[in-house]
């Protein structure tokens, strides 16, 4: 029987749903992809599969995962740029062979090289980084308003307003908790 793994927390933008697999960074840590077949699962769930992942790679793609985060975070606050994090980014990004290739039904998905699978893999991960850190497209990045969380993420919504990383995870958990402390300051309430 395989070990439980906490669930992947996916969004629509590849570098920031890559950032999320270490999660609560700012409270009790939860590790997405521990292992190197966990990541391997991930990268498949993302179009990304590969044949396999080695330690070194994981810990070149959790390298490569907080760079991302500092950066993206950087950028959030308007801040300069990380210049480790940059060289992480460009690193991956340089080393990478994977192609765009044009779908029967018009979508763009990844083909990796057939040699180094994850170095393929991270390269887009990192290339999909700098085209929302340089802002090349429509959104903006934003923190997570949970004290805990903190996840950079990309905003694509209307007004660009969006305060959580998840509604299903912080945003609820936050108005759970809002919703608690009303109820223990209003005078003859039911717990």
């Amino acid at each position: 029987m395989r070990a439980a793994f906490p669930d992947f927390r996916l969004g629509n933008v590849l570098a920031t749903s890559f950032t999320g697999t270490l999660s609560e960074r700012h409270g009790d840590a939860v590790e997405r992809i521990p292992t190197p077949h966990r990541f391997a699962d991930w990268l498949a769930v993302n179009g990304l599969a590969v044949d396999s992942c080695t330690p070194a790679q994981l810990d070149r793609a959790r390298e490569l995962r907080e760079a991302i985060h500092a950066a993206a975070t950087a950028a959030a606050l308007q801040d300069a740029l990380p210049a480790a994090a940059v060289r992480v980014i460009n690193d991956c990004s340089a080393q990478g062979r994977a192609a765009a290739v044009l779908t029967p039904d018009g979508k763009r998905r990844w083909q990796l090289g057939s040699a180094s699978c994850v170095a393929d893999a991270l390269g887009v991960i990192a290339a999909d980084a700098i085209s929302i850190i340089a802002g090349e497209r429509d959104g903006k990045l934003a923190l997570c308003a949970s004290p805990t969380c903190r996840a950079a993420f990309f905003d694509t919504s209307r007004n660009r307003t969006r305060k959580w990383c998840d509604m299903n995870t912080c945003g609820n958990r936050q108005k759970k908790a809002r919703f608690h402390a009303s109820r223990r300051k209003t005078p003859g309430s039911a717990e």
